[in-house]
């Protein structure tokens, strides 16, 4: 055992030596994946993925052709955004060749996966050094699941530290960086998907805690889907905080395209994954439900604000532009008065304090003596880490000093929880799981959907997660639950449209939300550095709603397209 400060030696030498062995593999490629994009190429990217799979099928197109062809997205998309963690060519040619079932519902198509799935031959670092050099001996359920349906994993991809982040970066691999604007952060903790997909990748899993498949989707402009728990695999990967299970995190699919994902979705479905996986409940994929969602006159409910972080001006108007092409569309959309009992910044603090019970013993666990960590974990762990009583103190200086009662109540209730205090925590999530089940039956809600931001932001610049830990509800409130949320970009920042006609604090103590979690998100706001990157907006379903949540982001995505505004993919060059 190395002992502290030794081990800061330890963190130095496996993080060069990773670094090292990713860039050799890279430049041990055959110089054809370092050339320009061909006609080849960019008609692969932009086929449809059930042609591609056909052709694939039918022998008219080779998968390792179309492997060489994502081969070359993965080179150009960690030039610019350092997305990739473990390329996994040229093993992945020799899969395509002899492991992978040609026939099968996603044959050919190449898939990278978030770098917390097991692959065998590969490590699961989960960005700490202390997990590098441990190559697994075999594929996990998920990765074997994939290659009998015919996907052919080629890369895996960047996170943060400890996986509780909206960055993707660590001190292994580096920061990430946004697509559209390099200075910014494509997302978190999916947002190595996120930026791949973005710049011509064609199907990507993540996992989802807190927002982790959805604010990568809204920062990088690409389409995700949050799964209920129990719909889609989760055994075979590995995870910052093992155990953890008051807010279980879920895997998911990504997607350049809102088809690529829907298809993708069915195809998993299609292969029974609870006969690879005992999390997975045995729910066939129901085709009508999707059909019947998008073609029919919605009844939508609109929750414009989470009552913690207001939108800033860009994301409002991503919202707007949504709204005015539903209602242009004939769907009736009505702004939702949540549950009193249930509201959610009650969920962002009950939520907060399931996932971090442990006092941030377990992802600080992972980390060698010295080794940098994520500037909003860190901020979460000084808290915990407090002795109770100054704690209390803490809490009663920004509660009556201060009075900012919103920051004050999460501070109050962070900290390490006794297996009692974590019991009737639990019994409480569930009494407001109960709670909104109830309230979105009753006279007069009865909504086909929820649709509201992803964040409150779009994307943020490298390290603001120090200030804005704790924007996340509009994606955390729905892990609480355990809904079906998806999330499909909109339009973009616009330097003049978007911008501030106040200072920011002026502008949230005019929308009576000027305490420190909403003033943490919008001081990094600045819609002339921010123009271009996207916007979006999250459509939200009921538990086990996937099909629903598919077909409604549909309908959505048309009611834009019908107003002119179809989101511009980035072009692939």
């Amino acid at each position: 055992m190395v002992l502290p400060p030794f081990d800061y030696f330890t963190y130095r030498r496996v993080r060069n030596l990773k670094q090292r062995e990713r860039a050799a593999r890279f430049a041990s490629l055959p110089a054809s994946y370092h050339t320009a994009f061909t006609a080849f190429d960019k008609s692969v990217i932009n086929k449809p993925i059930g042609q591609l799979v056909q052709e694939v099928q039918n022998s008219s197109l080779a998968a390792t052709d179309v492997l060489r062809t994502y081969g070359k997205v993965a080179v150009k998309a960690q030039e610019k955004t350092n997305c990739v963690t473990e390329l996994l060519l040229p093993e992945a040619e020799l899969w395509a060749q002899s492991e992978v079932n040609l026939k099968g519902p996603l044959a050919g198509v190449p898939i990278s996966l978030k770098d917390s799935v097991q692959v065998k031959g590969f490590d699961i670092t989960l960005g700490y050094t202390r997990l590098a050099c441990k190559p697994y001996q075999e594929d996990g359920p998920m990765v074997k699941l994939l290659k009998d349906a015919g996907a052919v994993p080629y890369a895996k991809t960047a996170l943060p530290v400890t996986l509780l982040s909206f960055e993707s970066a660590n001190a292994l691999w580096g920061h990430c960086r946004n697509p559209h604007v390099p200075e910014y952060s494509p997302g978190g903790s999916t947002g190595g998907e996120g930026a791949l997909l973005a710049l011509g990748g064609r199907i990507g899993i993540g996992s989802d805690v807190a927002g982790s498949v959805r604010v990568p989707a809204a920062w990088s402009g690409i389409y995700s889907l949050r799964c209920s728990t129990g719909r889609w695999p989760k055994n075979g990967v590995n995870t910052s905080m093992a155990g953890q299970e008051g807010i279980p995190s879920v895997f998911s699919p990504m997607a350049r395209t809102l088809n690529d994902l829907t298809y993708f979705t069915e195809a998993i479905i299609s292969m029974k994954p609870w006969l690879y996986d005992y999390t997975v409940h045995p729910i066939v994929w129901r085709g009508e439900e999707e059909k019947e969602a998008k073609n029919k006159n919605l009844r939508i409910g609109l929750m414009v604000s989470d009552g913690v972080v207001p939108p800033t001006p860009a994301i409002t108007r991503a919202l707007t532009t949504t709204v005015d092409a539903l209602t242009a569309a004939g769907h009736t959309v009505t702004e939702i008065t949540p549950p009193t009992n249930a509201d959610p910044f009650k969920g962002l603090d009950l939520a907060s304090q399931l996932l971090n019970s442990d006092g941030c013993t377990t992802f600080n666990s992972h980390r060698h003596n010295f080794e940098p960590s994520d500037p909003g974990a860190d901020q979460l762990t000084r808290i915990a880490n407090l002795p109770r009583p100054l704690r209390y103190l803490y809490y009663l200086w920004v509660r009556y000093i201060r009075r900012d009662t919103k920051w004050a109540t999460l501070i109050r209730g962070f900290g390490l929880k006794s297996a009692a205090d974590q019991w009737k925590l639990v019994a409480q999530r569930e009494a407001f799981r109960s709670t909104w089940h109830s309230w979105w039956d009753a006279e007069p809600q009865q909504y086909d959907f929820i649709l509201c931001p992803a964040n409150a932001t779009p994307a943020l610049p490298h390290r603001a997660m120090r200030d804005a830990v704790s924007s996340c509800g509009y994606t955390f409130l729905w892990n609480l639950l355990d809904y079906s949320a998806g999330v499909l970009p909109i339009s973009h920042v616009d330097a003049k449209e978007d911008a501030l006609s106040t200072p920011y604090k002026t502008a949230l103590k005019q929308l009576g939300a000027n305490h420190a979690i909403a003033q943490g998100a919008w001081k990094h706001y600045d819609a002339a550095k921010m123009a271009g990157l996207p916007t979006a907006v999250q459509v939200v379903g009921r538990r086990w709603q996937e099909e629903k949540v598919l077909g409604y982001m549909e309908a959505v995505e048309k009611a834009l397209e019908q107003q002119g505004h179809k989101y511009a993919l980035l072009e692939i060059d």
